[in-house]
């Protein structure tokens, strides 16, 4: 049995070389389909990656409280845009103050601008970097970490002390990359601050540096950027994800109070948890997954097309062949399997091609909008499987064919 596969390997080997250019155009065939299927798999993938790390990072018993920008409702069949206010900072203040729901630590932020320039003795950046306002807990319910130095504690939010804590940018390519940056002395709009932590890197999302941002106490920040309208985020963390469910429940109900609403009226407030964000991504990122499924299906539906049609003219070809070796006393089940193990071998070349091309091609898509890449490995057994079924199906009817063939009628055919 194994000498008789060796042999019919044999024999494909050498049916594949005689009509490379005809194996070659079906390869790539096929290739086109695998290409479709795993190139946008391995984009997805790296974008599910990208943001699941970005919001995982946070924990699932987090949440924040913010302003929607917009929602909408129904009223006499015509649509209402309602603008939610904004959370001013007295709301956010005396939330902080009334929420008192156990083993929480709530965190007051905002961004004062995303286009400060800042400077270091005789150097300065690009006005491109984020000032943020926040308090001590800011840092530990954001899920970020530090590298060097340290967190803000409360003296330092409660003394409006002129310290901020930097992104990894700063220290690693920035102002403060040859030298040790704590203690150093930078400047925004005039005022100094000393460093005194340095945040883990972070990455981009979307084109949008995580990692070239400055932290500084919220009073400092709400006195040097006095722009009207702005918006607050509170943010809490609940120590036993157990209770998170309970704790949300309770900081509607001191957000309703702080907001002065009444029992009837609707919440004119957001709510968003972490694992919510990441459960949203799955959906995004499922959606994409099967239209990724759709097109590559498509086009490899195609690609099954063309291989029978290729197999079935290669057994009209070598009818005379197939003659000969029925002659010398090849069973049916022997031709059939010559044929098969040709349709898998072109099969699974092309997938081959297909996953290099399809990885490669996703790769460079992720480098490029700054995804992390991560091989897709259930994309490559996807396509795996997806070859060998193709193979399967398209040569199993032409196999079946070269069969049947009456071995005399083959030997008269010219």
């Amino acid at each position: 049995m194994i000498g008789l596969f060796k042999e019919n390997l044999k024999i494909a080997g050498s049916s594949i070389r005689t009509q490379l250019l005809r194996t070659v155009l079906t390869i790539l065939i096929i290739a086109l389909g695998i290409w479709a299927l795993v190139g946008i798999l391995t984009v997805v993938s790296a974008l599910e990656n990208t943001l699941s790390s970005n919001f995982a990072s946070m924990g699932s018993n987090t949440f924040n409280i913010n302003q929607y920008d917009y929602t909408s409702r129904r009223s006499g069949g015509n649509e209402i845009e309602k603008i939610n206010p904004i959370i001013s900072y007295p709301e956010a203040k005396a939330f902080k103050e009334n929420y008192k729901f156990p083993l929480t630590q709530t965190s007051l932020s905002f961004t004062a601008t995303s286009k400060a320039e800042v400077k270091f003795e005789n150097e300065k950046t690009d006005p491109e970097v984020s000032v943020i306002g926040v308090d001590e807990y800011f840092v530990p319910n954001s899920g970020l970490e530090l590298t060097t130095g340290r967190n803000f504690n409360n003296f330092d939010i409660q003394n409006n002390t002129y310290s901020c804590v930097v992104g990894s940018d700063f220290a690693t390519k920035g102002l403060l990359k040859d030298v040790n940056p704590i203690d150093k002395i930078i400047s925004v709009r005039g005022a100094k601050f000393r460093v005194i932590g340095v945040l883990k890197e972070k990455g981009s999302t979307f084109g949008n540096s995580q990692d070239l941002r400055m932290l500084i106490p919220i009073q400092v920040a709400r006195s040097m950027f006095s722009a009207p309208n702005i918006n607050y985020t509170i943010s809490s963390m609940v120590q036993k994800k157990e209770i998170l469910d309970e704790a949300i429940d309770n900081a509607l109900i001191t957000m309703r109070k702080v907001r002065k609403l009444n029992p009837v009226e609707e919440n004119n407030f957001g709510t968003s948890r972490s694992d919510d964000l990441i459960n949203r991504i799955a959906e995004m990122t499922g959606v994409l997954n099967i239209s990724a499924w759709i097109i590559g299906i498509i086009t490899i539906f195609g690609s099954s097309i063309a291989l029978m049609n290729i197999m079935l003219v290669s057994v009209t070809e070598r009818t005379r062949e197939i003659g000969v070796r029925k002659a010398l006393g090849a069973k049916r089940g022997t031709i059939a399997f010559q044929f098969f193990v040709e349709t898998l071998i072109i099969g699974q070349l092309g997938g081959l091609v297909g996953i290099i091309l399809g990885i490669l091609t996703g790769y460079l898509i992720a480098i490029a909008i700054d995804f992390s890449f991560v091989i897709p490995w259930l994309a490559i057994m996807a396509a795996v499987i997806t070859t060998f079924i193709v193979a399967v199906v398209s040569g199993s009817y032409p196999a079946i064919k070269a069969s049947k063939l009456d071995p005399i009628e083959a030997l008269r055919y010219e």
